[in-house]
C-alpha cells in the first residue's frame, strides 16, 4: 500500500461506479432472485415419467383448446360487482376478469382485462392425466345454473358449474366476493388425477426490473420463486398454503390455509412458469385475481400478502412498505410520505453522516501535509504509512469513515427501489401540480433533472482529494449517468433519490460551514 489516502478516494469512487452501473445495468442479474436455486425438504423433483406426462398433457390441452376454439370463445356466465366483472366460457374457465375501479384503468380510460388471451391456462382450466378425458373434457361444454349474477358490497354468490362426460361428471362451485376473490371446489363423479390452475400470470405491468412469474409459498412460510424464462425443470411443491402468477402489480392465486395444496409448476416454451394445484377428486382452495394491493390483501388475509415480490431485500422492505403505510394513514398523500420518510431516514443516519463529512474536511486539509510525506519517503512505503497513520490519528481523520454510511445505505436504497417499484399503491396517486401519478415517469423529467442537478451540486461542495483526472472525469459524468437512467423510472422513486439527494446536499454545506468556522478559530487561536 503505497498510499492510503489515494487508495481511500479509489473505494469511494469504486463504490459510486459499481453503485451506479451494477444497480441500473445488472441489477437483475445480481439482487433478483431467479427461481428457487435450493428447494427444500418439502419440494420435490418431479420423475423424467412425471415430468413427461404433464408436458404431454399441457401440449395436449393447447391443441384441444385450439380445435375447440367455439368452446373457447362462448361465454356462459357473467358476473359482476361494483370493482370487478368476471366472465365464464364453455370450457368452465375465467375468460375475462376486469377491474372497473378508475385507478385500475387505461390510458384510454378503459378497464383492464387481467386474463391475457395470448397465454394458456386460464384460470380454472382443468387438465386430466389421462389424454382421453382430456381430450373429452375440451370439447364438451360446462352448463352453469345462472347465465348473470350481480354481487353487491356485502354479499357473496355461489355459481355451480356442471359437465358431463362419457365416464365422469365435474362439478365446480365458484363463491365470489365483492373484492375479487373467489372460492372454487371441485368435484369428480370418480376418482381421474386432474390439474388445476389458478392462470396464467397477468400480462399487464411487465418490465426488466421487476419479477415476474410464480410462486409458492409453503407451510413453513418459505417463499419459492420461479421467474420467467429461468425454468429449466417442472417442479412439486407440497403442502402449499398459497401459489400466484403475478406480474409487476397484478396477481391471481390459490390459497389453502387450513388443508395446504400439492403444486406442480410447469413450464411452457418460453421456460416461463405455468402454476397448477393437482388432485384425484376433491380440490378446495380460496381463490384471487386482482391487484397485490395491501390493504386488499390483507383484508383477505394477512398472510397473502407475501405474493408482493420484494426479492433478496424483502426482510428491509417489508419494514418499509409498512412505515410507509403509516406516515401515507397519517399524511394522506403517497408523494409526501415518500418525503418524510427520506427526512426521517437521513435523521437516523445523521450521526454517521457527519462524523464521514467531518472526516472528508478534515482529509482536504491534510492533503498538503500527505503529500509531503509522500515526498519524503517515497522510497520507503513502510515509513510513509506509519507516518500517515499518526497524521490521522493526531488530527482526528479516519479515511475509511466516508464508507460506512454509503454501506448502510446501498441495503436501504435497495428495499425502498423494490417497495416503490412493486407497489400499486403509488398507481394514479398525485403528488403535486405535474405529478398525478407517482408510479409512472415524470412526464416532464423535471424530478430527474432536478436530481441530477443536485448531485453535481453535492459533488461541488463535497472535499475531494482525486489525483487522477480519469477517477474525476468519472465522477463528474455520475450525475449525467443518473439522469439518464432515472428518466423513466416511477416518479416516485425518482422523488425519493431527489429528496435524498438534496438532504445530503444541505448536510454538506452546513458542515463545511461548521468545518470552516472552527478550522478560522483555531487558526486565530
Amino acid at each position: 500500500m503505497n498510499n492510503s489516502n489515494n487508495i481511500f478516494q479509489q473505494k469511494r469512487i469504486l463504490l459510486a461506479v459499481v453503485l451506479s452501473f451494477l444497480f441500473f445495468i445488472v441489477y437483475d442479474y445480481f439482487f433478483i432472485p431467479k427461481h428457487q436455486i435450493k428447494l427444500e425438504q418439502n419440494i420435490t423433483h418431479k420423475s423424467d415419467s412425471q415430468n413427461l406426462t404433464i408436458q404431454n398433457n399441457i401440449q395436449t390441452a393447447l391443441a384441444e383448446t385450439s380445435k375447440g376454439s367455439a368452446l373457447q370463445g362462448k361465454i356462459i356466465a357473467d358476473i359482476k360487482s361494483n370493482h370487478f366483472e368476471a366472465k365464464i366460457d364453455s370450457l368452465g374457465r375465467i375468460a375475462n376478469f376486469y377491474l372497473k375501479d378508475k385507478k385500475y384503468q387505461n390510458e384510454k380510460g378503459e378497464s383492464i382485462d387481467l386474463i391475457s388471451k395470448e397465454n394458456l391456462p386460464y384460470p380454472l382450466e382443468i387438465r386430466f392425466s389421462d389424454n382421453n378425458i382430456n381430450n373429452e373434457a375440451f370439447s364438451v361444454p360446462y352448463h352453469v345454473d345462472f347465465s348473470e349474477i350481480f354481487i353487491d358490497e356485502n354479499n357473496s354468490k355461489t355459481l355451480k358449474l356442471t359437465q358431463k362426460l362419457s365416464n365422469l361428471t365435474i362439478e365446480k362451485n365458484i363463491t365470489f366476493y365483492p373484492k375479487g376473490n373467489y372460492k372454487i371446489q371441485v368435484r369428480l363423479s370418480r376418482n381421474a388425477h386432474y390439474f388445476i390452475s389458478p392462470g396464467y400470470r397477468p400480462n399487464i405491468a411487465v418490465d426488466s426490473y421487476t419479477v415476474h412469474g410464480a410462486l409458492v409459498m409453503d407451510d413453513k412460510e418459505t417463499i419459492h420463486t420461479f421467474e420467467d424464462g429461468k425454468m429449466d425443470k417442472e417442479e412439486n411443491v407440497q403442502n402449499a398454503w398459497m401459489t400466484s402468477a403475478f406480474d409487476r402489480y397484478y396477481a391471481t392465486f390459490f390459497y389453502n390455509f387450513n388443508k395446504p395444496l400439492n403444486i406442480t409448476v410447469s413450464k411452457d416454451a418460453q421456460e416461463n412458469p405455468l402454476v397448477f394445484a393437482y388432485s384425484d377428486n376433491e380440490f378446495d382452495a380460496g381463490g384471487y385475481i386482482g391487484s397485490k394491493e395491501h390493504v386488499i390483501l390483507k383484508s383477505i388475509d394477512p398472510r397473502l400478502e407475501a405474493v408482493v415480490e420484494y426479492g433478496w431485500f424483502t426482510f428491509i422492505a417489508k419494514p418499509m412498505f409498512v412505515f410507509l403505510d403509516f406516515l401515507h394513514n397519517h399524511i394522506g398523500n403517497w408523494g409526501w410520505s415518500i418525503v418524510i420518510m427520506v427526512l426521517i431516514i437521513r435523521i437516523i443516519l445523521f450521526p454517521l453522516t457527519y462524523k464521514s463529512m467531518i472526516s472528508m474536511n478534515k482529509l482536504k486539509d491534510l492533503a498538503p501535509k500527505m503529500k509531503e510525506l509522500r515526498e519524503r519517503y517515497k522510497g520507503d512505503p513502510q515509513k510513509m504509512n506509519i507516518h500517515m497513520m499518526e497524521l490521522y490519528k493526531k488530527h482526528g481523520a479516519n479515511p475509511m469513515s466516508g464508507c460506512l454510511p454509503i454501506l448502510l445505505q446501498i441495503p436501504i436504497f435497495f428495499a425502498i427501489y423494490r417497495v416503490l417499484l412493486n407497489a400499486i399503491e403509488l398507481k394514479a396517486a398525485h403528488w403535486i401540480f405535474w405529478i398525478h401519478d407517482l408510479s409512472i415517469m415524470d412526464p416532464y423529467f423535471v424530478l430527474p433533472i432536478l436530481m441530477g442537478a443536485t448531485m453535481f451540486i453535492q459533488q461541488l461542495i463535497t472535499p475531494m482529494a482525486i489525483q487522477d483526472p480519469m477517477q474525476a472525469k468519472i465522477m463528474k459524468f455520475l450525475p449525467v449517468i443518473f439522469t439518464f437512467f432515472f428518466i423513466t423510472f416511477p416518479a416516485g422513486l425518482t422523488l425519493y433519490w431527489f429528496v435524498n439527494n438534496l438532504c445530503s446536499l444541505v448536510q454538506q454545506w452546513i458542515i463545511n460551514k461548521i468545518f470552516a468556522k472552527e478550522h478560522h478559530k483555531k487558526q486565530a487561536e
